[in-house]
C-alpha cells in the first residue's frame, strides 16, 4: 500500500493530491507574491535612500498593493498547511500529523522573524516587532487545531476582520501586546501584521484549501500550465520564498549603495 501511495497521479483537473508532488499553482502563485513583494520594498529602498522621495507607499495604490501581496502570500500559507496535512494522512494511512512537526515548522520561521527584527535594530532603520514573518510562524503552530476545518475557518476569518475593524491605534499603552493587535499610541514600525485580524487570513486559506482540495481530490479544473517556461520560473521562485524572503533585502541595499556611491564618485570626478 506504501508503494501504491506514491504512485497515485495527479491530475490537472479533478486529480488526486499526491503525496510526493508539489501542485504547481500555489507554488506559481507563491512566486506572484514574491515579486510583488520585491517592487513594494525595492520602491521603500528608493524612498528611504531619498531616490524617490516623494513616493506615496502607505496611502492610495501602493498601500492595497502591499496588503494584497500580504494577503496573497498568507492565504497561501493556509492552503499548503491543508495540502501538506493531506499528503501526510495519505502517507502515514490516515493518521494525522503529529502537532510537533507544526511546531517545530512555526518556531523555525517564527526565529527568523526574530532574526530580522534584531538586524533592523541594529541597522538602525526601525523596528518589526510582530512582522510577517513572526505572523505566519505563530499562525502554523496555531492553526493545527483547525486544518481540516472549511467553514469554521471562514467564519473565524470574518470574525478576526471585523474584531480588526473595531481595533483602533492608541486604545492601550502595553507595548507587550503589540502582537495580538492593540497598537500603543504613536506606534511607529516597518512591517506590522499582528494576530488581529491577520491569523484570520490565514484560516481563510485553510477554509479555502479545504473547499479545494476536499476528500484528497483538486475540485478547481485548471489547464495544465506547469510546462509554459514563466510559470515554471514562477514556480522555482515560489519553492524558494523563505531564501528569498530573508535575502531580497540586503541584496537590494548592497546594490543601491554601491549605485549611490558609483553616482558620487563621478560626481566629483567632474
Amino acid at each position: 500500500m506504501g508503494v501504491y501511495r506514491q504512485q497515485v497521479l495527479l491530475k490537472s483537473s479533478g486529480g488526486i493530491v499526491q503525496p510526493t508532488r508539489r501542485l504547481w499553482g500555489i507554488d506559481a502563485l507563491r512566486g506572484v507574491a514574491i515579486i510583488m513583494m520585491v517592487i513594494y520594498h525595492l520602491l521603500w529602498d528608493l524612498y528611504f535612500f531619498a531616490i524617490l522621495p516623494n513616493i506615496a507607499l502607505q496611502v492610495g495604490f501602493w498601500k492595497y498593493f502591499q496588503r494584497t501581496t500580504a494577503t496573497l502570500f498568507l492565504i497561501l500559507v493556509g492552503v499548503s498547511l491543508v495540502i501538506t496535512n493531506l499528503r501526510d494522512r495519505q502517507i502515514n494511512s490516515g493518521q494525522r500529523i503529529p502537532f510537533r512537526k507544526f511546531l517545530e515548522r512555526g518556531a523555525r520561521i517564527f526565529g527568523w522573524g526574530m532574526v530580522i527584527s534584531l538586524a533592523v535594530r541594529i541597522a538602525g532603520i526601525g523596528k518589526i516587532d510582530f512582522g510577517i514573518l513572526h505572523l505566519i510562524g505563530f499562525a502554523i503552530i496555531a492553526a493545527y487545531p483547525f486544518l481540516e476545518w472549511r467553514w469554521l475557518n471562514l467564519l473565524l476569518w470574518a470574525t478576526l476582520y471585523l474584531a480588526g475593524k473595531f481595533l483602533q491605534p492608541g486604545l492601550v499603552s502595553v507595548p507587550w501586546l503589540v502582537w495580538l493587535g492593540l497598537e500603543p499610541p504613536f506606534y511607529d514600525y516597518l512591517d506590522y501584521f499582528p494576530v488581529i485580524p491577520w491569523f484570520g487570513v490565514v484560516l481563510l486559506g485553510i477554509g479555502l484549501g479545504n473547499l479545494l482540495y476536499r476528500d484528497n481530490q483538486n475540485r478547481l479544473p485548471l489547464l495544465d500550465w506547469s510546462r509554459w517556461w514563466p510559470v515554471r520560473w514562477l514556480q522555482a521562485l515560489g519553492r524558494r520564498s523563505l531564501p528569498i524572503y530573508l535575502l531580497h533585502q540586503p541584496v537590494l541595499f548592497t546594490l543601491l549603495l554601491s549605485l549611490l556611491f558609483i553616482l558620487r564618485l563621478m560626481k566629483l570626478g567632474q
